[in-house]
């Protein structure tokens, strides 16, 4: 299987190619502009050497008398001191009279063909190829004392002795050229390693699949959570945020804004040190349950805060739910407690041998419990409503509350749009109001009376207790979480659990699509009315009087 290379020496082999790409381009633009600059400089110091031995006292006159031992005499320690390579005297029919490289020369033709303009009285510079190869040189007219051209002053450097110029130069500035790309690499592999570090040694592929697993799961999350930097700018916030805080912006949209124009949230949330679980805060006008956690780049050092949050009804909900699930055992305990001492009545009388007590005794107990026994099962075809409301009946009775189901009492079917956990809930908890306003009404106690029927097309629920009855002004209201109508007098409880238990009711017969209407029952006390239809509607809302 074929090794793939680290991110880190990945990135590491990029910088250092790129970087000796760069080197050998700029090494090339350098020798490009030394060689430039050195052609022009040498062809000045030609031009330069060329003009002034041209202008040299008794030149002129040797030319003329074409005398090249004196010719040589005058140019060689000039030669001497000459950095050229080469110094060239001729005449004006362009013949040697001196070389300072190739004496052989003298009285050939000058080489070059470049010769015209020097005759015409200018100094020029050209490359060309003379007697001892190519060379860049500069020549120059030697006038006589009527200003006539009488001869040729050419001063050369051979190109090969440039080259060998420049490569001497450049090998120079190789050396600085090795030193910088040794510093590159150095560079390179604590830049690469520190950019790894950052990303916790992690494989871009990898940072990639954490992105998109992150992702989904902030998605598939329940709760809501938004994250900031430390600009307070929004860098993160899932579905489910959006929905309980009821943005309509999708995420793009809203990431990179101010925190304070998408949610409406306390300032002092995110100034406030340390971790913070499960604080009760407010976010666009909707009260939740918050937890912060500070985004710390450096220890100590916060980068930004995420914050997960999630609707406290809920809680209240769940809380609710399982305080009903607590009735229902505390219903079964008061039950077996019941049979318990009903059984050791039975079996004491027995021991004694007194079979005709016993007989009047199990005819007594079990004549109004069978006869209610047999009234539910009869009725109600839901052997688990059959069981809650057996059970309802005997924690009344425990309480010294009597039950009576109306004789009119029927349920063949429940509708499709309740399930049955949530009837049993309706019914549990309109029972437990009742029994409680009626025990906060004082003596006489009344008993609290049940209606349930499916006929017409709709199933019916009537719960009529004889307490105080509800307030005019709290009806509106009767149904919001929290809401209770327990004052310290000891008026009617209408929600148990501070306000949870009307509420519970409310949500699952409006998701039903039924109704609720709250009575007045004559002489006193509530009645509270359930409809729900078999054929589901569409959701609405509660009406005034049900609200």
């Amino acid at each position: 299987m074929k090794r793939r290379l680290s991110f880190q020496v990945k990135l590491f082999l990029s910088l250092v190619l790129f970087s000796c790409l760069l080197l050998a381009l700029q090494g090339a633009i350098l020798f490009h502009f030394i060689d430039r600059q050195l052609h022009h400089d040498l062809g000045q110091r030609a031009r330069v050497q060329a003009s002034e031995i041209a202008l040299m006292p008794g030149l002129a006159e040797k030319v003329a008398n074409r005398d090249i031992a004196a010719i040589a005499r005058l140019i060689q320690p000039l030669r001497e001191q000459s950095d050229a390579s080469y110094i060239v005297i001729g005449d004006a029919r362009e013949q040697h009279l001196y070389h300072s490289e190739s004496p052989e020369r003298l009285n050939l033709p000058l080489i070059g063909g470049d010769n015209a303009e020097v005759l015409q009285g200018k100094t020029i510079i050209s490359v060309r190829k003379g007697g001892i190869g190519i060379s860049l040189r500069s020549k120059a007219p030697i006038f006589d004392a009527r200003h006539q051209v009488i001869g040729i002053v050419s001063v050369g450097y051979l190109t090969s002795w440039i080259a060998n110029l420049n490569i001497s130069l450049l090998w120079q500035a190789s050396l600085y050229g090795l030193a910088l790309l040794l510093l590159l690499f150095i560079f390179s592999w604590a830049f690469s390693r520190n950019l790894k570090k950052q990303m916790f040694w992690l494989e871009p592929k990898d940072i990639a699949l954490l992105v998109l697993q992150q992702k989904a799961l902030l998605e598939a999350m329940y709760e809501g959570v938004f994250a900031v930097n430390a600009e307070r700018q929004l860098i993160l916030i899932n579905r489910a945020a959006r929905e309980l805080l009821e943005i309509e912006r999708s995420e793009s949209e809203l990431l990179g804004k101010p925190l304070q124009e998408v949610v409406q949230i306390h300032p002092a949330f995110l100034s406030q040190s340390g971790r913070q679980h499960d604080q009760i805060t407010v976010l666009n006008q909707r009260q939740v349950i918050a937890n912060r956690v500070a985004i710390e780049l450096e220890p100590g050092v916060p980068g930004g805060w995420v914050c997960s949050f999630r609707d406290k009804n809920d809680i209240n909900t769940l809380s609710s739910q399982l305080s009903q699930i607590r009735r229902y055992a505390d219903n079964l305990r008061i039950m077996r407690h019941e049979q318990l001492n009903w059984t050791a009545t039975l079996v004491g009388l027995l021991q004694m041998q007194r079979y005709d007590d016993a007989m009047r005794y199990i005819q007594a107990q079990s004549a109004g419990a069978q006869q209610v026994l047999d009234f539910v099962s009869a009725r109600f075809t839901s052997p688990a409503l059959c069981g809650l409301l057996l059970g309802k009946y005997v924690s009344a009775r425990e309480k010294g509350v009597e039950l009576q189901f109306d004789p009119a009492c029927q349920l063949t079917r429940i509708p499709t749009a309740i399930s049955e956990t949530a009837l049993m809930s309706v019914v549990g908890n309109l029972l437990d109001n009742a029994v409680d306003a009626t025990l906060n009404a004082g003596h006489p106690v009344a008993p609290v009376e049940l209606y349930i029927s499916d006929r017409n097309q709709e199933l019916l629920i009537e719960v009529a207790d004889r307490g105080c009855g509800v307030d005019e002004q709290l009806k509106p209201h009767l149904f919001e979480q929290g809401v209770s109508s327990k004052p310290a007098s000891g008026d009617a409880l209408l929600g148990s659990e501070h306000g949870i238990g009307l509420y519970l009711v409310a949500g699952y017969v409006h998701q039903a699509g039924g109704s609720i209407e709250i009575e007045h029952n004559s002489p006193r006390g509530t009645i509270f009315s359930v409809f729900i239809p078999y054929q589901p509607t569409a959701m609405t809302g509660l009406s005034h009087e049900q609200r």
